[in-house]
């Protein structure tokens, strides 16, 4: 018992000495790991990470159990192994340092957040008309809604467009004689970033073979990043969404425009908060009137 009580006792000095700088070292320590794993979660780096993992583990076991040939072997791998990860991981250090310095500052600056959540909610109404009018005539779609991973690499292999987004816009780059129909469309906080460009396919094996490239490359999107990818089939002209790597398919209007609400613009809990609204059907009621109006004169 004595000896439990000395060992106690010892511990409680070495916590004790230990000073708030200290403390605060090792929570700003662990959360540098926890936002580096989040970075390279669901990436090719990923898997880079775990053998770094494995190889460092196996570096401490033959060194804890004097395994010198494997040891000398592995620590001089280790001397060039760093800058030979450098060299083939490029394009993943460079998306991670993109993503470190891509946050959104304009949330911060009064009245922007409001501004941007009307941007969207107007990118999401006319998204969904645009989406509807080319369903009924089977013209391909893919759209891209960014949320937090920064999708710049995707819009340099396109053009840069920013410009609001508009249904008549939307339709006239997916025009199949338009230069950038083949493509896809990003959409930032609310505006259309770029058009044709160029998406990652899926390596999932076990996809439907009645899925082209334009879904392909949707969902490749979607497991790539946290983006919200829409996809209007120039087959079958139904529409769809990918998140995630999963594919929602054969959606109605209505459906599409609530899932992309809920997915870009999330309800938040709070009693009395304001709720997104469904812009379609005042947009369509809006239309019908103008057409009738025309019609009259």
């Amino acid at each position: 018992m004595e000896f439990v009580m000395t060992i106690l006792e010892g511990a409680w000095r070495y916590v004790t000495t230990i000073r708030i700088a200290d403390y605060l070292d090792i929570a700003l320590m662990a959360y540098c790991c926890y936002l580096l794993l989040r970075l390279v979660r669901s990436t090719r780096a990923e898997s880079l990470v775990k053998g770094i993992m494995v190889f460092l583990l196996a570096l401490w076991i033959s060194h804890v159990f004097k395994l010198n040939g494997i040891y000398f072997i592995l620590n001089h791998m280790l001397d060039v192994g760093i800058l030979a990860l450098i060299v083939l991981f490029q394009p993943e250090i460079r998306r991670i340092l993109e993503q470190v310095g891509s946050s959104k500052l304009r949330s911060f600056i009064p009245f922007a957040a409001k501004q941007q959540s009307s941007a969207i909610e107007n990118a999401i109404a006319q998204t969904v008309l645009a989406c509807t009018e080319m369903s009924k005539t089977r013209t391909g779609v893919l759209i891209v809604f960014e949320r937090e991973i920064n999708l710049d690499e995707m819009a340099r292999t396109g053009t840069i467009v920013d410009a609001q987004v508009s249904s008549e816009l939307l339709k006239n780059i997916f025009f199949v004689k338009a230069a950038m129909h083949d493509g896809a469309v990003i959409i930032r906080d609310g505006r259309i970033l770029a058009g044709g460009c160029m998406l990652p396919l899926s390596k999932n094996v076990n996809l439907s073979r009645d899925l082209g490239m334009r879904h392909r490359a949707g969902i490749g999107m979607s497991e790539n990043s946290d983006a919200v990818v829409v996809i209007v089939s120039e087959e079958t002209g139904t529409i769809s969404v990918a998140i995630g790597g999963l594919l929602k398919r054969h959606l109605k209007p209505e459906t599409l425009e609530k899932l992309l609400l809920n997915e870009l613009m999330p309800q938040t809990e709070e009693p009395g908060a304001d709720k997104p609204q469904l812009h379609l059907p005042r947009i369509l009621k809006k239309r019908k009137e103008d057409d009738e109006e025309n019609g009259a004169n």
